[in-house]
């Protein structure tokens, strides 16, 4: 997408909060890899669905500064609880200080440890669960993941067209393009999933479990 359509794409998109904009600003700012945040065109979305499904507890696998995982809240109900995963310790402070800013930080649960290490501690049922780790451990972490998801419930998988190198992943010959591009096959395949690709940013995968 162009500079100028998306730019026409966001004029005609919802605000962001004025929370999340420093929130953004200041990852992008700060950290080396600041484009891994969300940004305001997914974090729409990741309302929008919350707002549609009304799910009554998610999980994230991927917290990074806390953008989509306050993006999640906001959508959802006062009664929803949002547990989140990050593996780097050096982080937590960063997400819990933006945490204690939102309305809904008596609602957002912060774990902090290994993705497969937490999941085994928590117990489910998640009627949303947004992955966005690690590539390599997608696989493993929707295989733990999915006896904990009732029938009816979706994951929302992200950066699954991967800066497009899915198209030639044994040509790009890295362990992230190939673990996506495996991903991607084993949903594909998987008679128990309903998924649609959506070219949103690098790729974003609605799953629902039948």
């Amino acid at each position: 997408m162009d500079e100028a359509l998306e730019t026409y794409v966001l004029d005609h998109t919802d605000a962001e909060p004025e929370l999340l904009r420093r929130l953004e600003r200041d990852t992008q700012l700060r950290l080396l890899n600041g484009r891994m945040v969300s940004g305001r065109h997914q974090g729409r979305l990741l309302v929008m669905l919350c707002r549609m499904i009304k799910p009554r507890t998610i999980l994230e696998l991927g917290t990074f500064t806390g953008y989509s995982a306050l993006c999640l809240a906001e959508g959802s109900s006062d009664e929803t609880q949002v547990h989140t995963i990050e593996h780097n310790d050096e982080l937590e402070a960063t997400i819990r200080g933006w945490f204690d800013q939102s309305p809904y930080k008596n609602r957002l649960h912060l774990h902090i440890g290994e993705a497969l290490d937490v999941l085994a501690t928590l117990e489910g049922p998640f009627d949303l669960v947004y992955l966005d780790l690690d590539k390599r451990d997608y696989l493993s972490c929707l295989q733990a993941i999915l006896p904990k998801v009732p029938s009816g419930g979706f994951i929302l998988a992200d950066n699954t067209l991967w800066g497009g190198k899915v198209l030639r992943p044994i040509v790009a010959n890295d362990t992230q393009t190939l673990a996506i591009s495996e991903f991607n096959q084993y949903i594909a395949n998987h008679s128990g999933l309903q998924t649609v690709l959506l070219p949103l940013r690098d790729g974003l995968t609605l799953i629902r479990k039948a």
